[in-house]
């Protein structure tokens, strides 16, 4: 029974984790007669062919030029090439995204905490039992780290649109 939440357990972090991860992408690192395929961009010692899959047709390119992943919040926080006014509503809109997936958060715990009190249950342990204590402790860390991230980048984004709003406040009053 134990295993079975575990595999749940993990199948969700699984789920989370490839919802991350871009599978549409993998890097074929060449260097002489070695050949490693990657999901993250080579080392710089190796050449890099790019192979991405996209409705059913595989392409491969040469990618030896390395991609810098462009991060949308860091974009949010430090951008001053868009208007105020969309700043602001994007800015908004992330902390609105970020508030309903920590939301969503809260109820996949809820979810994986009822699977293991339903376990202890039908094992008829105690709530004292160390088994289920250690469990039920990993699922509220790991759930807590997420909210925890989302709620600093959330303070981030609000303080953003705090300067955001003074700085036009002083453009106004600069005319």
């Amino acid at each position: 029974m134990c295993s079975q939440s575990a595999k749940v357990f993990i199948t969700i972090i699984a789920l989370l984790i490839m919802d991350i991860a871009h599978a549409d992408v993998i890097y074929k690192c060449v260097k002489g007669e070695k050949v490693v395929f990657s999901q993250t961009i080579c080392p710089k010692e190796f050449s890099q062919r790019k192979i991405e899959f996209d409705l059913g047709i595989t392409t491969e390119t040469d990618s030896d030029k390395r991609n810098k992943k462009i991060d949308p919040i860091n974009l949010l926080l430090t951008e001053n090439a868009l208007p105020i006014n969309t700043q602001m509503r994007r800015i908004k809109a992330e902390i609105y995204r970020l508030d309903q997936e920590n939301s969503y958060f809260e109820i996949l715990r809820t979810s994986e905490l009822q699977k293991v009190r339903r376990q202890k249950f039908w094992q008829k342990k105690d709530t004292s039992d160390p088994e289920y204590l250690a469990e039920v402790a990993k699922i509220n860390l790991y759930f807590d780290e997420m909210i925890t991230g989302n709620q600093k980048i959330m303070t981030l984004l609000d303080t953003r649109n705090t300067q955001i709003k003074i700085k036009q406040q002083d453009d106004k009053e600069a005319q």
